[in-house]
């Protein structure tokens, strides 16, 4: 029998492309068109007929060196997974297993209950040697999850680990079909039969390894971003920590105090600011910007942009001269939420790091009309430089820690809520700038409309979160921000009413729930019920709160003199150009996907880059901290090893074939294959080491020049014939 793999694999796509490999099914379906479109065009050109391929077991096959193999008589080993019941229940593995036995080149087949656990793998090791196997299929759950644990149990037995084949019967078969189980059992002897095709051909494959830059890059310089680069710093690698603002802190120098502990924010993480600024290891660029980064794992490149200060920083001394004789002293302070005001010449917050003064050139009279230049005169350091421009800087790093942070919702975005619109309906970032000591009143709590004490406050939750009309998932922070925040509330006016309208508290954290007992005790009000909407009562400037109490089954109202809006954490929205330039993941809500919600939490799915803060989800800072610390650890593995080992699974060009057309280099998203420029010829060349293994240069095409390591169209081809056969 012989299959066109042209005609074959265009007829039976949506059926196959469920099969594949998480590696081959990234863009897969979109180029089929484009072998469709090219295959005519490429035989014509070539002069020679579109390949096909026998779909016995003694077939031409491609090692990884590029060069033919002879025929390898192939001993294959089957073993079924139960997985306790996830499959067992549904699908009958014995069916399977007695199934899987009659095939010509399966010597040893058998079902276990946990082939992953310790008895599982050393049944693996065990019929290796006793079977002589040189091939092994385990059916079980998706090789996302074991792929690596079953390959090890074949090197302990001196056998390639690519002579490994996974077919997954667990969330392609049993879990989908629960209802049917003789479909069920069915399909799964298809998917081994499958299986067995290919690994009729598997070829021994030998990883690469690359040499590591003994550094890191940590974008971010929040708590999250502090974190990992003092672990990394620390271990004894020299870090880059870039922040795009004039200091490093983040959204934590902004808050007043922390729960449940009510420690100082301030007082916590000062220290920890000062010794990023005094560690040797570490070269921190504030007010600074990742404009691009290429490379791979161990050898990445990445371009700084250095923004210019007018400030020159090895002679200012942070004494604030410039900032006290400007003359224009009214721009909003962005670190205050537009709350306060601060001068063209300034410095965040008094605890900055590094404490060196930046000109706000959008304001600054000298830019803006060619007058002024009074903190020029004034500086007694002559550290102004008005002719500094911005400076672009390039290093090499052997991985990168993530570290990106949160916006805050908008809650413009929620006109129902009446924010912007009164003056007196405030978010809880700017509720923590107004009760601040280094706040603009001084932490005195007053109504921005008129300076007056509140007498009676509510704090609304879920304001942008749990809300599918903007983002359906929880912020995590807010429920206990706000309990917090109402206890301060307390705290300065114990005679104030502060009541706390939610949907549901979600207190999970150690010491949370005895902090939300001890503030009822003190007399705040929760409210259970969604607030509907506020407006405003113009004489007094008191605001009206219409909601649902849901208790007691009623909509009510009740006067405010402030409303505190809890608004939710979104991804930053300029994240999405580190997103871009790495080829990162993004889960549904838009923050950076993680490699394995479970097992791999502050992996991505590009080696050598890692997450970790409200870069990856919304959290609080204990959880902020420990997942920063265990980035640095993972960070640190492939700087500690000194090189790194890539999958093989990649693409390899036939010069022989290849007609030079770039296409393969046009779809590429990871930029790994393009035409070598010191061939005369220019045949299309694979970086190896950025190379995924996603399949879409093979799939584009037309010459079938580029062959996937692991899934040569020979394997597919043996595949798709074993999947339109009716088992028996």
């Amino acid at each position: 029998m012989q299959i066109v793999w042209t005609s074959t694999l265009h007829s039976y796509m949506p059926i196959f492309v469920s099969f594949l490999h998480p590696l081959q099914q990234s863009q897969f379906l979109f180029y089929c068109c484009l072998i469709s479109l090219s295959s005519l065009h490429a035989g014509k050109a070539l002069n020679r007929p579109i390949l096909r391929f026998q779909s016995s077991s003694w077939v031409r096959t491609v090692s990884r060196t590029g060069k033919s193999r002879g025929p390898e008589e192939p001993r294959i080993g089957v073993f079924i997974c139960h997985c306790g019941s996830n499959i067992a229940d549904i699908v009958d593995v014995k069916e399977v297993v007695d199934f899987a036995s009659k095939f010509p080149n399966v010597v040893f087949a058998v079902d276990e209950r946990y082939v992953c656990s310790e008895p599982g793998q050393a049944l693996i090791r065990e019929n290796i040697r006793k079977h002589k196997l040189n091939r092994v299929i385990v059916a079980s759950c998706s090789p996302r999850m074991h792929e690596t644990t079953f390959r090890k149990a074949l090197e302990a037995e001196g056998l390639n680990p690519f002579l490994l084949e996974i077919t997954n019967l667990r969330e392609q078969c049993s879990w989908v079909h629960m209802h049917e189980p003789r479909k069920a059992t069915q399909k799964a002897k298809v998917l081994v039969a499958s299986a067995i095709a290919k690994a009729t051909l598997l070829e021994p494959l030998t990883p690469m390894k690359f040499s590591v830059t003994p550094a890191a890059l940590v974008i971010g310089g929040g708590i999250a971003g502090i974190q990992a680069s003092l672990d990394l710093a620390n271990i004894g690698f020299k870090v880059h920590l870039v922040e795009k603002t004039p200091s490093i802190g983040g959204h934590m120098a902004q808050l007043d105090k922390t729960f449940p502990t009510l420690d100082c924010s301030a007082c916590i993480l000062t220290p920890k600011m000062v010794d990023v600024s005094r560690h040797p290891n570490i070269t921190l660029w504030s007010y600074s910007e990742v404009e691009s980064i290429s490379g791979f794992i161990g050898n990445f490149k990445a371009t700084i942009v250095e923004k210019a200060r007018y400030i020159n920083k090895s002679l200012c001394t942070g004494c604030g001269t410039c900032a006290s004789k400007c003359p224009v002293k009214t721009i909003p302070n962005e670190f205050d939420l537009g709350l306060g005001t601060r001068s063209v010449a300034y410095i965040p917050f008094p605890q900055a790091v590094p404490l060196i003064y930046t000109i706000d050139k959008e304001n600054c009279l000298y830019f803006t009309k060619g007058v002024c230049r009074v903190c020029e005169k004034t500086c007694p350091f002559k550290a102004v430089d008005f002719n500094q421009q911005d400076k672009k800087v390039e290093i090499e790093v052997g991985t990168i820690v993530i570290a990106t942070g949160y916006d805050l919702f908008d809650a413009n975005r929620k006109p129902e809520y009446g924010y912007k619109q009164y003056k007196n309906v405030l978010t809880n970032l700017e509720f923590e700038r107004l009760i601040s000591a280094a706040g603009p009143t001084g932490g005195q709590l007053v109504r921005p409309s008129d300076g007056r004490a509140p007498k009676k406050i509510a704090f609304v939750q879920c304001i942008g979160s749990r809300d599918i009309l903007t983002n359906p998932y929880c912020s995590r922070v807010c429920c206990m921000a706000s309990v917090k925040q109402a206890h301060q509330a307390k705290e300065k006016y114990p005679d104030a009413k502060v009541f706390v309208f939610y949907i549901d508290l979600r207190t999970f954290g150690k010491g949370y729930e005895e902090f939300l007992w001890r503030v009822q005790e003190e007399g705040v009000n929760l409210v259970r019920g969604k607030v509907a909407e506020i407006y405003r009562k113009p004489k007094d400037e008191n605001l009206t709160v219409l909601f649902e109490d849901t208790l007691l089954g009623q909509t009510r109202e009740m006067d405010f003199d402030m409303v505190i809006l809890a608004a939710g954490l979104e991804p930053r929205v300029d994240a999405q150009q580190i997103q871009k330039a790495l080829k990162l993941s993004m889960s549904p809500d838009s923050f950076f996907l993680e490699a394995h919600p479970k097992l791999r939490p502050v992996e991505t799915h590009i080696a050598g880059v890692y997450l970790c803060g409200c870069a990856q989800g919304p959290k609080d800072i204990p959880d902020v901290v420990a997942q920063a610390s265990a980035a640095a650890s993972q960070a640190s593995i492939p700087l500690i090893q000194g090189e790194v080992v890539s999958e093989p699974t990649i693409a390899y060009v036939d010069k022989e074939l290849c007609c030079s057309c770039k296409i393969c280099e046009s779809v590429c998203v990871y930029d790994a294959i393009e035409a070598d420029e010191t061939d005369e010829e220019k045949r299309a060349k694979v970086n190896e080491a950025l190379c995924v293994g996603c399949g879409s240069c093979a799939a584009a095409c037309p010459a079938r020049a580029i062959t996937m390591y692991g899934f040569t169209k020979e394997q597919i081809s043996k595949q798709l014939a074993a999947l339109l056969t009716e088992p028996t």
